[in-house]
C-alpha cells in the first residue's frame, strides 16, 4: 500500500489525526487522490491508514492505527458504532446527528438523521468516491426512506470538490414535519437552509426556554425559529424573532402558525436592529452563524461579537438575562468569555453565570482534536452595580 512517512514532531505524534503538507518527511508507493495510504514514522513504524489528498490544506486524515481498508463492512462498522454511542447518550435517534466525521472515525462523513429520512455530507474526496458503499451501509443498518446527498458546503473546494445536492437513495421526500421539544418543525432537506435544524443547538433551546415564562423575548439570527418558538411554547410575555434572510423569516412565520403560537418576526440586519431597538427586552439571545472560518479573519470577528455584546447588553436592565452562542472552532472558549466580558465593561454593566452551553452529545467531541469542540455558549444575568 502507498504511503507517506511523517516527520519528527508532527502533531499526529500528539494525538491528532490530520497531517498537513509541512509534517511530510517523504511519500512512496505512489498515492492518489482519494487513496487509502498507510503512515509510518521517520524509523518505519507504521502509524495506521488514512485517506489521502495532496490538493487539501490537510493531505492526510487517520482513520484507524492499524491497517485497514474503506470497504462496506468498514462503513457498517463504524456507522454502527456511531449509532450505538448516541443510544448510550440517550439522544432520540430519530432526530440526530448520527455520524460526525472524525469524532466518528469516519473523517468528511457527515449523517443527520429526520425521522425516516438522511440527511449526508461528504466533505473529503475519499468519502465522496465511496459514497455507493456508504449509501450500502446506512440503507442496511437504518432502512431510510430517502438519502439526501447535501453536499453544498463550502468545505469541499478545500478538497477541490464541486458543491451540489443530490438524491443518494429513494425520492426527494419534499417538506416534511418532524418534532423537536413539543414543537413541530417543517424540514426540507434539498432546499432548506444547511441540512435542517441546527441539531446542535436543540439542548439549549430547552434549556433558554425555562428562562422565558413572562418575559419578552428577542432571538436575534432567529432561523427557522427554534429559540423563539421554544420561549413561546414556555409562557414568554412577547417573542420577536429577527434574521436578515427572508427565507428563514417566512419559514419561522410558518412554524410559529404550524404550532399555534405567535412570534413577531423580523426580516433585519441584526446588527442594525440592535443599533436602533428599544429597551423593551428582558431576555435577548445571540446565536449568529460563524463569523470567521479561519484564523487570519479571527480578530475580525471577535469585534463582530463584541458590538452584538455591546449593542445587547445596553438594551438589557437590571434582571434582565443574555444568552450568548459562538460557533466557531477558532474562537477559544476563554477568548468568547473575555469578549463578552470587555463588552460588559464598556456598557458598565455586571453580569452573573447563569449557565454554560456547548454542542449537543451527539456531535462528539474528540480531546486530542481541538477542532472537533466548537459551539460554546453564556448565559449571564445583569445585575446591580457593585
Amino acid at each position: 500500500m502507498a504511503g507517506l512517512i511523517i516527520a519528527p514532531r508532527a502533531r499526529i505524534f500528539h494525538g491528532h489525526e490530520w497531517i498537513y503538507a509541512t509534517e511530510i518527511k517523504k511519500s512512496f508507493g505512489d498515492p492518489q487522490p482519494g487513496d487509502v495510504i498507510t503512515l509510518k514514522d521517520f524509523r518505519d513504524r507504521p502509524l495506521g491508514s488514512a485517506i489521502y489528498n495532496p490538493q487539501s490544506q490537510i493531505v492526510a486524515r487517520r482513520f484507524s492505527r492499524r491497517r485497514q481498508d474503506l470497504d462496506v463492512d468498514f462503513f457498517t462498522r463504524r456507522i454502527r458504532q456511531a449509532i450505538e454511542h448516541r443510544r448510550r447518550c440517550g439522544l432520540d435517534e430519530s432526530l440526530c446527528r448520527l455520524v460526525w466525521s472524525e469524532s466518528d472515525g469516519l473523517p468528511g462523513l457527515i449523517v443527520d438523521r429526520y425521522g425516516p429520512h438522511l440527511s449526508v455530507q461528504t466533505l473529503t474526496l475519499a468519502m465522496d468516491l465511496r459514497r455507493e458503499l456508504i449509501r450500502e451501509a446506512l440503507v442496511a443498518l437504518l432502512d431510510p426512506v430517502s438519502i439526501v446527498l447535501r453536499n453544498d458546503s463550502p468545505f469541499r473546494k478545500a478538497e477541490g470538490m464541486e458543491p451540489g445536492i443530490e438524491m443518494l437513495h429513494g425520492e426527494n421526500p419534499g417538506p416534511f414535519v418532524v418534532r423537536s421539544n413539543d414543537l413541530d418543525f417543517e424540514i426540507d432537506l434539498c432546499d432548506g437552509q444547511k441540512t435542517g435544524l441546527y441539531l446542535d443547538q436543540l439542548q439549549s433551546h430547552a434549556a433558554i426556554a425555562r428562562l422565558a415564562k413572562g418575559r419578552r423575548v428577542l432571538d436575534c439570527f432567529a432561523n427557522q425559529g427554534g429559540f423563539a418558538l421554544a420561549c413561546a411554547k414556555a409562557g414568554a410575555a412577547t417573542v420577536t424573532a429577527v434574521d436578515v434572510s427572508a427565507t428563514a423569516c417566512d419559514a419561522a412565520r410558518h412554524n410559529a402558525a404550524r404550532n399555534g403560537l405567535e412570534i413577531d418576526v423580523r426580516e433585519h440586519n441584526v446588527f442594525d436592529f440592535l443599533k436602533h431597538a428599544a429597551p423593551e427586552y428582558d431576555l435577548i439571545i445571540l446565536d449568529p452563524p460563524s463569523f470567521t472560518r479561519n484564523k487570519k479573519t479571527l480578530m475580525d470577528a471577535m469585534r463582530g461579537y463584541k458590538e452584538i455584546h455591546l449593542r445587547a447588553l445596553k438594551l438589557l436592565d437590571k434582571g434582565g438575562i443574555l444568552s450568548t452562542f459562538c460557533c466557531s472552532h477558532h474562537a477559544s472558549r476563554e477568548l468568547f468569555l473575555e469578549n463578552l466580558v470587555d463588552a460588559s465593561v464598556d456598557a458598565k454593566k455586571s453580569l452573573r453565570l447563569i449557565s454554560e452551553h456547548a454542542q449537543r452529545a451527539d456531535h462528539p467531541i474528540l480531546i486530542s482534536i481541538p477542532e472537533t469542540s466548537y459551539l460554546k455558549g453564556f448565559t449571564v444575568e445583569v445585575i446591580a452595580a457593585r
